[in-house]
């Protein structure tokens, strides 16, 4: 069946008259009609994607549930950068430099371990956001990652692979490699710009776009929790949609808020457990539109209750900052952006602690590292959520 193109007014029939008042009643009944569509479309949407987004993770959360002989790790494990006010992380430091707060409570330190560059295993993943880059900036972000790959000839300080995310989904290179060169020539083979989903296409387009990477994101974090060592992902995207305001909140249910909230719950603990950090890179930076680019902002602290919960709290800067990564939005050289965060891996402290003993399970626990220098500020996940 052809579906023709239609307005409200051939929907929802409404007999002009030349009546003022009766005019003025037909502006209000069309404004009252294009409202209705709308909710009754974000609801729809909303639905969807609980159900496309549930459906994926319960998939990837099965494949990672240990064996009932493992015995998973309790303790709390954190990569802690410390960085002056300008200038590379601070190497150095000893662990009666460190306290370590719960929820403003000091923690016994259970170890402690600093590293530089590659005294332990770390593994990047780039991540070339299609779905959520407009078209004109694609070939930008392309030459500036390319012009990283090839710096110093193409030698790369850390194995890394490419991940391109598509209208069709995430697909990523097999194989980790120090040769930029090479990564380079695979990126050369992906055909990029081309969306059947476009991101000025309104509510329906956004909801599409955050599913697709939504699911992209789990997925990805999924296969790099099965990799041993720490795992780093850059992720070249202004983000992917919100979603978030009185317009799409007033139409969640308290189920769909339980939901959402158990998606950052095991989002975040996915994270923390296997040692994997998330950044984000705005290609637009400061010329992205409206300024959309900050106000993922608002959803930085961590929730507590699923009646907290809404989209914002799964946006991509936001989890890149909850993680201890960073989300570089100011400006658009993204090639010094990548080096930027990859310096954080020239210096870095490994502290764990035990939990509380009277935890309940998905209670959200705000972390804080403080340094006892001046000048120096340390930087690791925001918080975690029990798991007793």
């Amino acid at each position: 069946m052809v579906r023709n193109s239609t307005s409200l007014t051939n929907v929802y029939p409404i007999r002009v008259s030349s009546d003022p008042n009766q005019q003025s009643g037909v502006v209000e009944s069309r404004q009252f009609w294009l409202r209705r569509k709308e909710r009754m479309f974000i609801s729809a949407q909303l639905l969807c994607i609980f159900i496309l987004v549930s459906m994926f993770y319960t998939g990837a959360a099965s494949a990672q549930e240990p064996s009932p002989t493992h015995q998973p790790d309790t303790s709390i494990n954190l990569d802690v950068v410390v960085t002056p006010k300008s200038g590379p992380p601070v190497s150095g430091l000893q662990q009666q430099d460190f306290t370590v707060l719960d929820n403003k409570v000091p923690q016994t330190i259970l170890s402690f371990q600093a590293l530089r560059e590659r005294e332990a295993p770390i593994e990047v993943v780039l991540v070339v956001d299609d779905v959520n880059t407009g078209f004109a900036n694609v070939a930008y972000e392309r030459s500036e990652i390319d012009k990283f790959l090839r710096t110093d000839g193409g030698q790369l300080a850390y194995p890394m692979t490419l991940a391109v995310l598509t209208d069709d989904g995430i697909k990523v290179q097999d194989e980790f490699s120090r040769d930029g060169n090479e990564l380079s020539a695979g990126l050369d083979k992906y055909s990029l710009g081309l969306h059947s989903i476009r991101r000025s296409g309104g509510i329906y387009s956004a909801a599409e776009r955050l599913q697709i990477s939504l699911k992209a994101l789990f997925e990805l974090a999924t296969r790099e929790a099965a990799r041993p060592g720490r795992k780093i992902i850059l992720w070249i995207s202004p983000g992917w949609p919100i979603l978030s305001g009185p317009g799409v909140q007033e139409q969640m249910s308290a189920n769909q808020e339980q939901e959402i909230f158990n998606h950052v719950v095991k989002l975040s603990t996915l994270l923390r457990e296997d040692q994997i950090t998330l950044y984000s890179i705005d290609p637009l930076g400061s010329a992205d539109f409206g300024g959309r680019a900050f106000r993922w902002e608002a959803f930085t602290k961590g929730i507590s209750k699923p009646n907290q919960a809404e989209w914002g709290d799964l946006a991509l800067q936001v989890v890149s900052t909850q993680s201890g990564g960073l989300a570089l939005t100011s400006g658009n050289d993204i090639t010094s952006f990548i080096k930027q965060c990859l310096a954080d891996m020239q210096a870095y402290y490994e502290i764990s602690f035990a939990p509380p003993l009277d935890q309940k399970r998905d209670e959200y626990h705000h972390l804080e590292v403080h340094v006892a220098k001046p000048g120096l500020t340390a930087r690791t996940r925001q918080g975690y959520y029990s798991q007793p």
